[in-house]
């Protein structure tokens, strides 16, 4: 049973951003003191990357744990009120991001995902992780 109204549910649901969250903040910020130089959201990209390094040819995407069903975490579940509609729609998120990851690979991009609960829980650790990708691959 949910805690809050149909209606209430629906105006929180709606006001959750797709775009500038602040795991990505968090993670931009991170990335600029350290040097590194990107772009955001590109549109001419598949999937609109949150973050890309053109420098590098590397598109990371910020993933909310919920958003796209993070499934060793414990915000990656399907809720319990409506759970076939959240089911439908979290698989179909999945299924996208595959086919996004595909398309940028297949046009040579390297591609990094990064989860929510990962860059509140170590961002260093992150940041190690990405720096070196790039440096592996310069």
């Amino acid at each position: 049973m949910d805690i809050w109204s149909k209606e209430k549910r629906s105006e929180v649901m709606s006001k959750i951003r797709g775009k500038n969250t602040k795991p990505e903040i968090l993670l931009r910020s991170a990335l600029f003191k350290l040097g590194l130089r990107f772009r955001i959201h590109k549109k001419e990209l598949p999937g609109k990357p949150d973050i890309v390094l053109p420098k590098y040819k590397t598109a990371i995407f910020v993933h909310g744990c919920f958003w796209h069903y993070h499934k060793d975490c414990r915000e990656g579940r399907i809720p319990n009120t409506n759970s076939k509609f959240w089911k439908e729609k979290l698989e179909m998120n999945i299924k996208k991001d595959e086919d996004n990851v595909l398309k940028l690979k297949t046009i040579g991009w390297k591609v990094l995902i990064i989860w929510e609960c990962e860059i509140e829980k170590d961002i260093q650790s992150i940041l190690d992780g990405i720096v070196r990708q790039l440096t592996s691959n310069a």
